[in-house]
């Protein structure tokens, strides 16, 4: 049964975040997903999607793997996890190969030649390939060809995403792992993890943005006819919230987290004007009255800045307002009411909170969009080792893991 389960580890500067699930195929033995289990810790030795302390970061992982085991009642030893921080790195290639065969027909190693030849990209110094994306095909000058394989040709092109980030990131969180005991199946980009939980093809082809706004960062990918247009990280998240509630309330951050998470809302209008708390009911020794509206605009103003720099980053590729789905916003923020009437109205877009509903589940957890990333990544495994032809475009073509088996043996290689 081992080989049947597949975990996803999302590792959040505020919460680890396990979800196990299982390949159960169907009678007519059609692989099927089955989510196990859902647990989450608080993490610690992270810090905006990088290692801050190696100790820390190995407890915490530990931790959440021994409450998965114990709430599933099987052994975890490998897992796929999620990369993200201010570090990453996008950007295009292409690739331009001759169709190897005298007939002139594609395979396969004809389009993983072509993926290679996009990944010869020049690199920044210390940075390594994460991902080699291929967006779509040119067979002979014949654009927009999404799987070229069985087509004749002689000259095959490739337009692809490049996504890098600094080796050290790479390095450390892969040993904080490793001294766990748990094998990496891969290391994946948390935007790519997240839309594969809250996105269905109809809505990457239409166009649409996904917004996961976590503790400390914000990830966004943008899709259009079906493929990743853009993807970016900003340095802010749910965390600067509390931080400017605890300087406006002139009170400490653990009060402060208190007050956002009880009286916490986007939208100041919806609250009474004459509404009032006092800090004593969140543990405070101060007894002033202050009016819950205050809390609000607060919010309010750090969540406008937040999809103000997502708006900013729509404007760079041309979607500013144009993308027909529009919104679909995830992360433990969103569980704050008010969120998508602010996105909303700041992105001048339709808005709504992602949920996955693509497995089947007893676990409400997955149904949290906290949970949104881990999920994902279950599905990213499932799409690759229950090999669905055209289920995941993404995942189809195997020039990802080769950079992932190379850099596991290296840093194996690196552990004492």
């Amino acid at each position: 049964m081992a080989d049947e389960i597949i975990t996803g580890l999302d590792i959040g500067s505020s919460m680890i975040r396990i979800v196990v699930g299982q390949n159960i195929p169907d009678e007519s033995g059609k692989p099927n997903l089955h989510i196990m289990g859902a647990v989450e810790v608080p993490s610690e030795g992270i810090y905006k999607g990088g290692v801050s302390s190696m100790e820390d970061a190995v407890s915490s992982v530990s931790k959440a793997l021994e409450r998965a085991e114990r709430m599933t009642g099987v052994a975890i030893n490998r897992a796929w996890v999620s990369i993200a921080g201010h570090n990453i790195f996008v950007q295009e290639s292409q690739g331009v190969i001759g169709v190897s065969r005298p007939d002139g027909e594609i395979k396969e190693e004809d389009v993983e030649r072509a993926i290679d030849a996009a990944r010869t990209v020049a690199t920044p110094l210390n940075y390594e390939i994460l991902h080699v994306i291929p967006k779509s095909f040119t067979v002979d000058g014949q654009h927009g060809i999404k799987d070229p394989v069985g087509m004749s040709g002689i000259r095959l092109e490739v337009d692809a995403m490049i996504i890098q980030t600094l080796a050290s990131q790479i390095k450390n969180l892969t040993k904080s792992i490793y001294r766990t005991g748990l094998e990496i199946d891969d290391l994946v980009f948390t935007p790519l993890a997240t839309s594969e939980a809250v996105l269905t093809q109809k809505q990457k082809e239409l166009g649409v943005v996904v917004i996961d706004i976590g503790a400390s960062t914000t990830t966004m990918a943008v899709y259009e006819e079906g493929d990743i247009l853009h993807t970016a990280v900003l340095p802010v998240g749910g965390e600067h919230i509390t931080n400017d509630l605890a300087i406006g309330l002139r009170t400490s951050l653990d009060i402060a987290q208190k007050a956002k998470l009880e009286l916490g809302s986007a939208v100041p209008d919806s609250i009474g004007r004459n509404d009032k708390f006092t800090m004593v009911q969140f543990g405070s020794s101060e007894d002033e009255e202050i009016k819950t509206r205050f809390i609000a605009e607060i919010i309010e103003a750090r969540i406008e800045e937040i999809f103000e720099s997502v708006d900013d980053e729509l404007r760079k590729i041309d979607r500013s307002g144009m993308l027909p789905v529009g919104a679909i916003l995830t992360g433990g923020t969103m569980n704050m009411p008010g969120i998508c009437d602010v996105a909303k109205r700041v992105l001048r877009l339709p808005a709504s909170i992602g949920v996955s509903t693509s497995m089947k589940s007893v676990i409400d957890e997955v149904k949290d969009p906290a949970y949104a990333t881990a999920v994902g990544l279950v599905l990213w495994g499932f799409g690759i080792t229950a090999t669905q032809k055209g289920r995941f475009s993404l995942l189809e073509w195997k020039g990802i893991g080769q950079v992932a088996d190379q850099l596991r043996k290296w840093m194996k290689s690196l552990i004492p």
